[in-house]
């Protein structure tokens, strides 16, 4: 092996090496925040909007809400994309699992929390799964730009309440490692060219 060889041969193995290790490192981006959104006593709520300014691909995208309500058995929550993907975040059904209970404090819906929001009670403090048969996976591989919208119904009747906050963090490889992972993978299939017969 030529000396020109090896020297692209090590280069590709460091590239591909920093690129791995880069890729345990991404960047979290989080946009909203506060709202003041009534949610009226048997209807839908206005959609709380998020505009996201940037073009980023998601890796991983979680949700946080903040909701004062006197009976949340009642509520329906949906998340839906710029692209018009639309998931459940979390519903009940009223034949089989009526409660009583107030408010979301601080809830943050993650596919890779250990808790389904289904094995949970009110204030859901903390991460929980979103209701089973949804993923916030299905927006991965998704651009992110645009309008995000957390839609909420309220299905019955005599209890009301607001929507304080509202925001997705999304999670993405940062352009460095990209630009790595590519380089290395490019290097790799480097061939050493056939010395020519003079």
């Amino acid at each position: 092996m030529d000396t020109h060889g090896t020297a692209q041969r090590i280069v590709a193995i460091l590239l591909v090496a920093a690129s791995a290790a880069a890729a345990f490192g991404s960047s979290v981006r989080i946009y909203g925040g506060s709202f003041n959104l009534p949610i009226p006593d048997k209807g839908r709520m206005a959609d709380a909007t998020i505009n996201v300014p940037d073009h980023h691909i998601i890796s991983d995208i979680d949700v946080g809400i903040s909701v004062v309500h006197t009976n949340v058995f009642d509520l329906q929550l949906f998340l839906q994309s710029p692209a018009g993907t639309r998931i459940c975040l979390n519903m009940y059904n009223a034949f089989d699992n009526f409660f009583k209970g107030a408010n979301y404090t601080e809830t943050i819906f993650d596919d890779e929390a250990e808790v389904p929001i289904e094995q949970a009670a009110p204030p859901f403090t903390g991460r929980f799964k979103p209701l089973a048969d949804f993923k916030l996976s299905a927006f991965d591989g998704k651009d992110a730009y645009g309008p995000w919208r957390l839609q909420i119904y309220d299905a019955f009747y005599y209890d009301t309440g607001t929507l304080n906050s509202f925001e997705i963090m999304v999670e993405n490889p940062e352009p460095e490692t990209i630009l790595l992972f590519t380089l290395g993978a490019g290097l790799i299939r480097l061939r050493k060219r056939p010395k020519q017969d003079l």
